[in-house]
């Protein structure tokens, strides 16, 4: 079995494609490996192909008016990206995509996609959910933004990451992302700075415990009760080992 149809049949939206269609399929597409740090597409690149993550991790980029990186989402192995590439409107990107770790990606032309939501409902419907479901968590994103302090937008991102990426130990709940500090502002809206003192507030006052990229949640009930929002439910291991979709609310 070839490296890309392997790929292709651990993501959801291809699993229930035919294996004839995804050998056809596997024809067309490439891979490639990438180091961290490194952009797997540029905003004004063409939108001519969805990508799907095969291996590592991807934040996915918008560069603000001040030239500052803004963290949109994460991209988990087994998920696609470049999905507004599918939108006939979308000629070139308008946010960048870089890799958080050392990634293997399969791109995938655009007309194929098109080509397999005409003929498989399921493939169109799981598109069409995909677009709204990032579209909704961009949009909570912005209402964070506009209305809620920065103390506020962080613990919501760290309630959002226990759901994510919470790993159960002992009476605690290890964040098992690695995030800096500046990645953290990048993605609420805010400054390192800022990021580092309302940390060291929460780790004052005993909710949290914070160390080189690492983050350990003592209290999640105070946390979510603090902007009103449940305990955060620990995610469940998919099959492939991998969580869900990040929200980045």
């Amino acid at each position: 079995m070839s490296e890309k149809i392997w790929y292709l049949k651990r993501c959801d939206l291809f699993s229930r494609i035919p294996p004839e269609t995804l050998s056809q399929l596997d024809g067309h597409c490439r891979s490639r490996t990438f180091a961290r740090g490194r952009p797997i597409y540029l905003p004004a690149d063409a939108a001519d192909a969805v990508f799907l993550l095969a291996k590592g991790r991807i934040k996915i980029c918008h560069l603000t008016p001040e030239g500052k990186q803004s963290i949109l989402t994460f991209v988990e192995p087994g998920e696609l990206f470049g999905e507004l590439a599918l939108l006939e409107e979308a000629g070139h990107r308008e946010e960048y995509a870089e890799t958080a770790e050392a990634s293997t990606v399969v791109m995938i032309p655009r007309e194929d996609v098109n080509a397999l939501m005409r003929h498989f409902p399921d493939v169109s419907l799981g598109v069409t959910k995909l677009i709204g479901l990032r579209r909704r968590r961009i949009e909570r994103r912005l209402k964070n933004l506009l209305f809620l302090s920065n103390r506020d937008r962080l613990t919501h991102l760290l309630l959002d990451l226990i759901e994510q990426y919470g790993v159960q130990e002992g009476s605690d709940t290890r964040l098992s992302i690695s995030l800096s500090h500046q990645e953290l502002a990048n993605i609420i809206g805010s400054t390192r700075e800022t990021v580092t003192v309302v940390l060291g507030e929460m780790q004052h006052e005993g909710w949290i415990s914070v160390g080189r990229r690492r983050i350990i949640v003592h209290d999640e009930a105070k946390l979510a009760a603090s902007v009103r929002r449940p305990v955060p439910q620990l995610p469940t291991p998919t099959a492939g080992g991998t969580a869900p979709a990040l929200g980045l609310g």
